[in-house]
């Protein structure tokens, strides 16, 4: 059977970690940047970088209604710190546009700024094993989740990992870390759509 073919959002942010690690787990991978790259894959991860220019973008290229068609329509979806962001129903006190791919409430920046930045031992149950290396770098954390919302890990008390359906979002950076135990949970989540 072959490998499971992953798009990455080309636009902005982690690309080429992200194509690594999707690789080294074991899928097929292409960089989108077009309607056209969509079309050709079978699910979709949007890496960190800044979701105001990245929803600009989308709009720009004509991705955000065939993403959102896909993705209510069963495709997986992932989104990393930004991806998330993007991902999220509503921003905390900020009337920012989202794709409303998941039923959470998320907050900018909410373990602070770049100098705050850090990596964290955190418990995955999900994921089995010893804990995560999680690099958090400017990250959101998840304020409210909708009762279909499954919260996978947390930090400080705070969601950082949640799922609704073929939605995944994380806050941290798993394509930094060299542990690709998130990109597998993904892939996994892929083979049973």
């Amino acid at each position: 059977m072959a490998a499971p073919r992953v798009g990455v959002l080309a636009l902005q942010g982690d690309v080429v970690e992200h194509v690594q690690a999707l690789e080294r787990a074991g899928a097929h991978v292409t960089e989108v940047r077009t309607p056209a790259d969509l079309a050709r894959v079978a699910a979709l991860v949007v890496p960190g970088g800044e979701s105001t220019t990245v929803i600009r973008l989308l709009e720009r290229f004509g991705l955000t209604r065939p993403i959102v068609d896909r993705v209510r329509a069963g495709m997986p979806f992932w989104g990393t710190c930004m991806g998330m962001i993007v991902a999220a129903h509503d921003v905390a006190d900020l009337a920012q546009p989202t794709l409303d791919l998941i039923d959470v409430t998320v907050r900018r920046n909410a373990f602070g700024r770049q100098v705050d930045s850090a990596e964290v031992e955190l418990a995955i149950p999900a994921l089995g094993g010893a804990p995560f290396p999680a690099v958090f770098i400017r990250a959101p954390w998840v304020e409210r989740t909708g009762p279909a919302v499954e919260t996978l890990a947390e930090r400080d008390g705070h969601a950082v990992m949640v799922r609704q359906g073929s939605v995944l979002g994380t806050s941290f950076h798993p394509e930094l870390t060299g542990d690709d135990r998130v990109h597998a949970y993904f892939l996994r989540m892929m083979a049973a759509a």
